[in-house]
């Protein structure tokens, strides 16, 4: 397999898992201290993510979550903001533009931080009241924050068991999806090159709801034009029906991402309508993967990872298909703007 090392996967999964002590002191002296607005504050991907924290304790948690564009809080700020919020954020580099200043305004509002930051000797590090450094993972890194707010709140009674489930069988059965993806991934980054040889300046539609909106949105722009520079667009799985519809035809590139949380039906609704006008969709589907050890009620709240990890085999044979490197960039920190 392509750029696949999967000692290396398993032991990142489990090197992010076994931060659950470390994260849970953190999120109890949080809740202990008290708080008027937990917010998620990010740029690009780290955006995406949050959206991803967000949705999935909305329909579940009485907490108030929030999460912020790290740019249009700078400009725009939130009057529910106070010295009594909580920001939570996530960096590789600890030196995105928008989120150094982002975070720089929080500080001057008096407001508490904890951090996740790859990078322990990061400036921003000294912008956190906590901080946690371990690479990569970040979209794991939140929801395990998530789930203790929750339990702590009386939300998550599943919590111990949750958690045993995941320690055992998560790295694993994230590994076993990028194998079974892979074939198939080859094939589609075969087709998708000759699509575009053939209709360069065609973009390809991605779709997705609840927590694969922000995989969907992130994958779009972060993956795709950022690092393939494919052009893309994104919508939701619930906006789908209020404009995008129209532009599909027969030949559109349209990839469908299926979860398996409370929005999976807003999904299947766009599944059920493609086949009717389109013939160069694709679906991708978290339920089509065994994810061996985790309980059937718990695998919306890691769908967004099975997706990641898909996505993960796409991208290498994108990148051999293309034969563009994914790490090259135009203008991302060539140059100042």
């Amino acid at each position: 397999m392509l750029k696949f090392d999967e000692q290396k996967q398993i032991d990142s999964i489990n090197g992010v898992l076994a931060l659950r002590p470390e994260i849970e002191k953190v999120v109890d002296e949080i809740q202990q201290r008290g708080f008027d607005g937990i917010y998620f504050i990010g740029i690009g991907g780290t955006w995406a993510s949050g959206m991803q924290a967000e949705v999935y304790m909305r329909g579940r948690s009485s907490i108030p979550i929030y999460v912020e564009n790290g740019a249009e809080f700078i400009t725009t700020g939130n009057k529910r903001f106070t010295k009594e919020s909580i920001v939570i954020f996530s960096s590789v580099t600890g030196s995105t533009e928008e989120m150094v200043k982002a975070i720089e305004k929080v500080r001057e509002a008096g407001a508490k931080v904890f951090g996740f930051i790859d990078k322990p000797d990061a400036p921003m590090v000294k912008l956190c009241d906590w901080c946690i450094s371990y690479p990569m993972n970040e979209q794991l890194k939140f929801y395990m924050v998530a789930n203790r707010l929750m339990f702590n709140n009386g939300e998550f009674p599943e919590y111990d068991q949750y958690n045993a489930e995941m320690e055992a069988h998560l790295a694993r059965a994230l590994v076993e999806v990028e194998k079974e993806a892979d074939q198939w991934a080859a094939g589609f980054a075969r087709d998708k090159y000759e699509y575009f040889k053939a209709r360069p300046d065609m973009p390809h539609y991605f779709v997705g709801g609840g927590n694969q909106w922000g995989a969907t949105y992130s994958y779009a722009m972060c993956y795709w034009e950022e690092q393939l520079w494919i052009r893309t667009k994104s919508i939701t799985s619930a906006e789908f029906f209020h404009g995008m519809l129209e532009v599909i035809d027969a030949e559109t590139p349209v990839t469908l991402f299926i979860g398996e949380d409370e929005q999976r039906p807003l999904a299947e609704r766009v599944k059920g309508f493609l086949p009717k006008v389109c013939k160069n969709y694709t679906v991708i589907d978290t339920k089509d993967y065994e994810l061996k050890g985790i309980s059937r009620e718990f695998r919306g709240s890691v769908s967004h990872l099975v997706m990641h990890a898909v996505n993960n085999r796409v991208d290498a044979h994108m990148e051999e298909e293309f034969r563009h490197p994914m790490v090259i960039r135009r203008y991302y920190r060539q140059f100042d703007y």
